[in-house]
Parts: structure tokens; sequence; C-alpha cells
């Protein structure tokens, strides 16, 4: 398929439902042309590129587990030999509280998943192009605010892969990529949300004590709002979560 070079090429990661799902329905009616990651939602995600090209969009969809090294190398040759090149890498996959999930499985996924996905990239991402990774404040603020124990494996393994990839802002800087991140209160009716809310529902209502939590359009519209913001690499997309932002304005 042929696409202009004006036409920023964009991978979403997990994006076959939720965030990642709206994110790419909001940069498609920017007019990117938006690759949705999944990993086992095949027809979820071929239904969301459908629905996407039926409304006037461009988008086209990439199976891999980003937690396999082998499928997320292929994941990144597979695309840039189509496209040539990949102006946005959306960092939103992420996982950890799966009911048979292995002990190492959130670090595995939240960070050394997601810095291995960048060195890949790193190659292929031109001059001025964007990462962002995206987050919660639960992990950005892990450390400084206390944390539902159910989270915690999540929380501490995103924190780290904030760390990991912050620790490589000076080599994305010498290619001319900038690196955002976009963290948010719990978010109204995402999955994390429903299964935090099954196994530890005050956790939840008192996160609603502080505020209505942003919703899944709130939030995916500053995940996409990130990619062309013009930012400092490193800097921080708050939404949501007055109480976290009153003590940490930075």
């Amino acid at each position: 398929m042929g696409h202009p070079a004006t036409q920023r090429i964009v991978l979403i990661t997990g994006a076959s439902r939720g965030i990642g799902a709206e994110t790419a329905r909001i940069l498609a009616a920017r007019g990117d042309h938006v690759i949705i990651n999944y990993r086992e939602k095949l027809k979820r995600a071929e239904t969301l590129a459908d629905e996407i090209n039926a409304a006037g969009g461009s988008a086209s969809t990439a199976g891999a587990d980003i937690s396999d090294a082998t499928s997320a190398r292929t994941l990144i040759e597979t695309i840039t030999k189509e496209f040539g090149r990949l102006d946005v890498l959306i960092l939103n996959a992420s996982g950890g509280l799966e009911r048979n999930a292995a002990p190492d499985y959130a670090m595995s996924i939240n960070r050394d998943a997601q810095t291995r996905l960048v060195e890949l990239a790193v190659p292929h991402l031109p001059d001025g192009s964007r990462i962002v990774f995206v987050t919660s404040h639960q992990a950005h603020f892990h450390g400084r605010k206390p944390v539902p124990a159910e989270y915690e494996p999540i929380a501490a393994s995103k924190r780290a892969g904030e760390n990991a990839l912050r620790a490589m802002i000076p080599t994305l800087a010498a290619h001319g990529i900038t690196l955002h991140t976009v963290s948010g209160d719990m978010i109204d009716g995402t999955i994390i949300v429903q299964l935090l809310e099954r196994r530890n529902p005050d956790a939840v209502a008192a996160r609603r004590t502080h505020g209505t939590l942003p919703t899944v359009a709130e939030f995916a519209t500053a995940v996409a709002d990130a990619t062309t913001s013009p930012t400092e690499s490193g800097d921080t997309t708050y939404v949501g979560g007055p109480d976290y932002l009153a003590a940490h304005a930075h």
C-alpha cells in the first residue's frame, strides 16, 4: 500500500482494546497511519482496523508478543520492510495482573520489553520522531505514594521501565528522537481497573473520593496529543489525580 511521505507511521503496542484502541482511532482521524499491535486478539485488532479504514482513516494490524525477543524483532522488521520507517512508537502495552503470570512477568513486560522494543526501533526512527511511554500515577509516583498491594508488581515494574527509558534519553537525543511520558490516574472502564475492582474494590473506591476518574477518551486524547506536542525529551503529561500533583508539581 502506498503511504504519502507526509503521513506518519505510528505503532501502538497493546492496541486491540481500551486506551490503545482509542488512541489509534484519534490519531487515524488526525491523518496518521496507525499500526495496531496485538498479542492474541487478532479478530479484535482487525475489527478496529476495519472500523478505522471504513471511516476514511488508515490502519493495519501487527501481531506480536512484545515480551518475546524474537517476536518483537520480527514486529519491527516487518513494519520497516513495509513502510520503510516508523515515526511514532507508543508504548502502551503492559501487564502483570494476569492470573497465572510468572513471578518475573511484570518486570519482563513492563521494563525489559519496553527498552528492547525501543532499541530495535531506534535505527528506523527518523530525526524528529517521538516515543510515548504510557503509565499510571501509581507507577510514576511509585515509592512516593502508597500503592494497592495487588498493583505493587505493576507499579514497581512500570516505574523501572520508565527509569530505564529515561536512561536512554541521551542515546535517543543523538538520533533526534524525543521521549514523552503520559501518566494517568486509574482510568475508568479499563481492564486494569476492572481487575483491581474485583480484587480490591476499596482501592478503586478510594481513588474515586479524590474526584472523577479520567475516561478512556480523555486519557487517549492526552496520549495522542503527546505525539505532536512541542516538548523537551523526558517531559510528562499528567491526566487526573489532583492529589498526586498537588505535592509533586514536577
